[in-house]
C-alpha cells in the first residue's frame, strides 16, 4: 500500500526511536524512506538590551552549524536504513517545520508521513505547539503518529 515514507526527525531520542520503528515498518512493507530535518530560519537582526545589534557573521555560523548537525543526523539515519536493507534518502528545508515536512512529502512523492509526537499537553503544549498536530491539520497525505 505505502511505497515511500517521509520520516521527520528533530534529533531527539523520541524521534530517533520513531525513525527506527519506521525502518522496521518500511522493511516489512518493502517501502523506501526519506528522512527529513527542518533547519532553523537564521535571523539577521538581534535585539539586545542596548537596542538593535546586526551581526552578519553570526547567522552564517548558526546556519553552518545547523547544516552540519543535520548532515550528521541524517547520515546516521541513512546508515541505519542501509544496515537493515531499506532504501533511504534525506532532505532538509528551512522555515516552519510543519510546512517543510508537508512540502517535502509532496515534492518527493511520499504517500505516508510517519512521525513522533512529544505529547505535550496543557500550558506546555500551548506554548511549544505541536508540529505533529500542525502536520495532521494541514497535510493531505496520510500521517501515522508513533508514540
Amino acid at each position: 500500500m505505502f511505497q515511500h515514507i517521509l520520516v521527520p526527525t528533530d534529533g531527539s531520542q523520541l524521534s530517533w526511536g520513531t525513525a527506527m520503528k519506521a525502518l522496521e515498518f518500511a522493511k516489512a512493507i518493502q517501502a523506501r524512506v526519506t528522512f527529513f530535518h527542518a533547519l532553523p530560519a537564521t535571523p539577521t537582526t538581534f535585539f539586545g538590551g542596548e537596542g538593535t545589534l546586526t551581526e552578519q557573521e553570526l547567522p552564517e555560523e548558526i546556519e553552518a552549524e545547523a547544516n552540519a548537525q543535520a548532515t550528521i543526523l541524517l547520515g546516521k539515519l541513512c546508515e541505519a536504513a542501509n544496515k537493515v536493507g531499506v532504501n533511504a534518502a534525506s532532505a532538509t528545508a528551512k522555515g516552519l517545520p510543519f510546512e517543510g515536512i508537508i512540502a517535502t512529502a509532496k515534492d518527493r512523492n511520499c504517500d505516508l508521513i510517519l512521525m513522533a509526537s512529544h505529547g505535550y499537553r496543557g500550558i506546555k503544549g500551548m506554548i511549544l505547539g505541536s508540529e505533529t498536530q500542525k502536520v495532521l491539520t494541514h497535510s493531505t497525505i496520510p500521517v501515522l503518529v508513533y508514540r
